[in-house]
Parts: C-alpha cells; structure tokens; sequence
C-alpha cells in the first residue's frame, strides 16, 4: 500500500490527510503532541480542530517523526508559516531523495520574509523545482467531508506537479497544475490579509459595496506585489487568485476574517489570537508583506492600513477614512 505522511495535524493537515486516505494511501499524520495523536488514533477524530468528523482507518497519527516519513511516497508540509523551517529541518534526517515533497502553508517566514518553498529547499537540500506548492479555495471543514473543491498544485518542473496532482486528485478534490511557483505563494499569503479586512469591515457593518471594493482592490494589491516579485500576473484570475480570495473572505470558516470581525469592536490582537486557539496566518503575513512592499517598492495601501492597525492601535474606523481619503488615482494603473 502506498505511504504518505502529513506534518503537522492541525485542520487543514487532517483535510488533506482525510483526502490521501480516501484516495487510498496509508497516512501517517504527525502532530508534536501525544494526546492529540491518541485522540485521533483512539476516537478516529481531531477533536480540537475539527469536532465531530470521523476521520478514515487508514490515518494513523504519530508523535515520531522518523516513523511517519520512513518508506513514504509522498510527505506533505502543512506547518504553520512561522514553523516550516524548525519542521523541515527536523525531517530532513528521515526523508528519502526519492519522497516528492509537498507544502499547503500560505505565508512567509517572518524573518527573513522567504517564500515556503525557499524554506523547505535550503532545509532540505533540494532544488526548488523539485517541489510542490498546495492552494486554491479550500476550508479544511469542507474538504473532511468531501464537499467539491477545486485546488491548484504549482512546481516548475510539470511532472513533478503532476505526480501530486495525481496522488491527491479524486471525485471531490479536483487538481490542477500552475508552473507559476511563486505567483500560487504570494497570492495564497496576501488573500489573507485581504480576510482579516474583510471581517474587519463586516464587523464595522459597511456592507456588500465596501466588501466588494477591498476584494477588488485587495487582487490589485496581490498582483502588484506577485508580479514585483516575478510572477505570472495570470495566475492571480486563478484559484490560487481571485478564487481563493473569495473563498477567504466571504466564509466564517475562515479564521483571518474571524479575526477581522473581532478586531472590528476594538478587541486587542493578543486577545482576538488568544481566543482564536489557533494561528492566523494573515497577522503574521501582514507584517511580512508591509516589509516586501517596501523592499519591492510596491504600493500597497490596504496592507498598510492593516499593518497600522494590528501593530500600531490604529483605530479601524480611522483606517478606512484613511483609505477612502487617499488622493485620486487611476484603476488600470498603466495609464498615466
């Protein structure tokens, strides 16, 4: 039977592990923490991040590293931002040269603002083209109990995207390939601060307009930084794109506007996190983003604001004076 392993167990790592299981793969899902690798292997649920759903015999969950990765096919990274590195360098001991190597994290690490996959390269000791990238519109909630949903996996070299497409592709989880690596990268971090926004201003009731308004101009902001940073500017219209900045900002699945929306009543970040129980992505990227803005010397007014918010006690309403206040501009911004 073929083997994959899945680190780390949180939501979006048991959904996919849920997905290589259904599509007939023995999967061993590592997690740091015993009582979470009993609970599931016990009670056939991860209790903490996704109560109530009845996870395949085939998982297995693991607090030993070298276990999970021995003699596996296919080893998926879905650490958070701020841990891929601590994570890949603990598995690079285990892993076999001929394991393909995935990631479905979306964010940068905060301190030297690289990209996953320049992460899992210098970690690991391979080339960046023998790696995979993971995103699209995907909540783990509905992946687990396969709902349809429809992702992208991004490498430069095909076949390699096209070995992941085929070990994760099924009835529910369509697949397609991108060989723009870091377009799926940067799109799949910045949507997040575009969430955290759009709870923002649904926890201000501002409505459908100024919903649609940040999506639109939060894509523009997505685009400038990508293609700034050598991106295809395509790959933005998307699933990695436009898609899965929809998906991120309409739901109460996900967590960056579940932030948004308590940050909105002047909630404190450390007790909106606190109570969240689990890492928002888009708080860490804003910070990065705020930094590769500058460093690229791309304008990115939403991101700013944010920043400003999150970091500086900005007020949200004042934020959004601040925006709308800004002095007129062009939307193709070619012209002129």
């Amino acid at each position: 039977m073929k083997k994959a392993a899945v680190l780390v167990a949180g939501s979006w790592g048991t959904a996919l592990a849920s997905v290589l299981a259904s599509n007939g793969y023995r999967v061993m899902l590592w997690t740091r923490k015993e009582e979470q690798a009993q609970d599931i292997n016990d009670n056939r649920e991860n209790s903490k991040f996704l109560p109530g759903v009845k996870l395949p015999e085939l998982i297995c969950a693991t607090t030993d590293l070298k276990l999970a990765l021995e003699n596996t096919e296919l080893a998926l990274f879905v650490a958070p931002s701020g841990a891929m590195r601590e994570v890949a360098r603990q598995a690079a001991a285990f892993l076999s040269s001929d394991t393909l190597v995935v990631h479905a994290t979306k964010g940068f690490e905060g301190d030297t603002l690289k990209r996953m996959t320049t992460v899992l390269s210098e970690e690991l000791g391979r080339s960046v083209e023998d790696l995979v990238v993971l995103s699209g519109p995907s909540h783990a909630e509905e992946v687990v109990r396969e709902q349809p949903t429809t992702v992208v996996v991004a490498s430069a070299n095909l076949q390699t995207a096209e070995k992941a497409q085929d070990a994760l592709m099924n009835t529910h989880f369509r697949v397609y390939t991108n060989p723009d690596v870091v377009g799926v990268e940067v799109a799949g971090a910045i949507k997040n601060i575009i969430a955290l926004g759009a709870g923002l201003t649904d926890g201000l009731q501002f409505g459908d307009n100024a919903k649609a308004a940040l999506l639109t101009r939060g894509l523009a902001e997505i685009g400038r930084l990508g293609t700034a940073m050598g991106a295809n500017p395509l790959t933005f219209a998307g699933l990695a794109g436009v898609g899965d900045l929809v998906v991120t900002c309409t739901s109460k699945h996900s967590r960056n506007w579940r932030a948004g929306y308590m940050l909105a009543d002047g909630t404190p970040l450390d007790e909106v996190l606190s109570r969240m129980g689990m890492v928002v992505e888009g708080v860490r990227t804003t910070r990065a983003a705020y930094q590769l803005a500058k460093q690229y010397d791309v304008e990115m007014p939403i991101t700013f604001q944010l920043y400003e918010v999150l970091f500086s006690n900005k007020a949200p309403r004042t934020a959004v004076e601040h925006l709308m206040g800004r002095l007129r501009t062009h939307e193709i911004e070619e012209i002129g």
